[in-house]
Formats: structure tokens, sequence, C-alpha cells
């Protein structure tokens, strides 16, 4: 049974509130950041520059003769770019089950490790920042990208806000549960239907199919209580 005793909520975006943005998008970004300086990068490079925690500043530096902090700054520029695109266009969309939060009584926060500046966009263009206390993504520099889960830098800021670590971390991936851990504090991971087949590695404290499924556990927990 789910503990009653968080006092705030935190949540992954990409998988968990809003659908995730389609690689090929993504791939088109990063081709797009080097375009900007006139280079023509290896296709095996620009999928590494989206799909691995170990992002290619040295080869970036060494094979194209590029500042990699600021092709990295093109990178998210053009990665922000494009995810807006999808998100007005509705291909990259809110869950619907999203709106079953705001039956929840506890602090609510966004980390993501997409750019803060796309979770911004998320929270305004589709009304929630009357519901979320804090948002976090990650800052569009060389520093901001290694500061990714799992590495619980952008999640303990977030408590830090909120003034509190008792709290739950709800994702969709074994990096957050990780982050969590790192963090000190419960996950839930949330197995969506892109998470079906996902073998984890670490362990989180709950899991659930969806949010729908989160906060009814947290209304059962309550009902027990009383």
């Amino acid at each position: 049974m789910i503990s009653t005793d968080y006092d705030a909520i935190v949540f992954d975006n990409d998988g968990v509130l809003i659908e995730p943005t389609d690689r090929e998008r993504l791939y088109d970004a990063v081709h797009r950041s080097f375009e900007h300086f006139d280079v023509v990068a290896e296709e095996a490079l620009v999928r590494r520059a989206v799909e691995e925690d170990d992002l290619p500043f040295d080869d970036v530096r060494e094979t194209h003769g590029l500042d990699p902090g600021e092709w990295w700054a093109r990178r998210e520029a053009a990665a922000v770019e494009i995810q807006r695109e999808e998100i007005r266009s509705g291909t990259k969309a809110l869950y619907e089950d999203v709106e079953a939060l705001f039956e929840l009584d506890h602090a609510l926060a966004i980390v993501s490790n997409n750019q803060h500046e796309t979770i911004e966009f998320i929270v305004e263009h589709h009304g929630l920042r009357e519901h979320f206390e804090t948002y976090y993504g990650r800052d569009p520099t060389v520093e901001g990208a290694e500061r990714k889960k799992p590495d619980p830098h952008y999640v303990e800021r977030a408590l830090d806000e909120l003034g509190t670590t008792d709290a739950l971390y709800v994702g969709d991936s074994e990096k957050d549960v990780v982050a969590a851990e790192r963090a000190g504090i419960d996950s839930a991971f949330l197995r969506r239907e892109h998470r079906r087949d996902l073998t984890l590695a670490a362990d989180p404290t709950y899991e659930f199919a969806d949010l729908r499924g989160l906060v009814d556990a947290v209304a059962s927990a309550r009902m027990v209580e009383e």
C-alpha cells in the first residue's frame, strides 16, 4: 500500500505527463545544430547525441573542430523549437489522465531530463502552472546535460524549493528510479504502453500502469487510514 505521508509528489515529464518526442524529430534537431556550423555529421554521432548518456562532446571537438558548449547550446535550441512544433500540432500530446493529478492535495512538481525551456512551454501551453508548484528541466549547457538523471541534481533542487524530503518521484525509466534513490526519496515506476516490456535493474518503491492508478492508490490508502 502506498504511503500517505508524502508532502510532495514529483513527476518526470516525457512518458509520464506528455507523450515522448519522436526520436526522428530529435535526430532532426541534432542535424540542424550541425548545419548551423556547416558540418555534415555522421549518423552514428547524431544518434549518440540523442540516445546515449555519454554525450559526444569530445568527438564534436576533435572530429569537427567545434566548441562543445556552442554546439550543445545550438542543439538544445533546435530541440526546443522542434518540440514546440510537435506540442502545438498535438503530435506530442498531454496524457488524458494528467487531470487525475488535480485530485491530489500534495504539492506537485516536475523534474525532467528535457530542456527547461521545453518544460516551461508545456506548462504554459497546457495551463498547468496553477497545479505545479515548481518545475525543472536541464539547463542548455554542457554542465546541465551532465546533471541529467540519474544524477539527482535537479530532483534535489526541486525538493529544496518545495521545502521537503518526504516526497515521491514518479517516472517511466530506470534513470528515474535511480535518481530518486540517490536523492533519498521513494519512487513509483509508471508502466505505460511504451514501457510494457521494459525490465528494470533498479527496484522502484511502487509500480502503476498510469497516473489514474497512482491517484486511486493514494485515495484507497487514505480510506484505510480513516
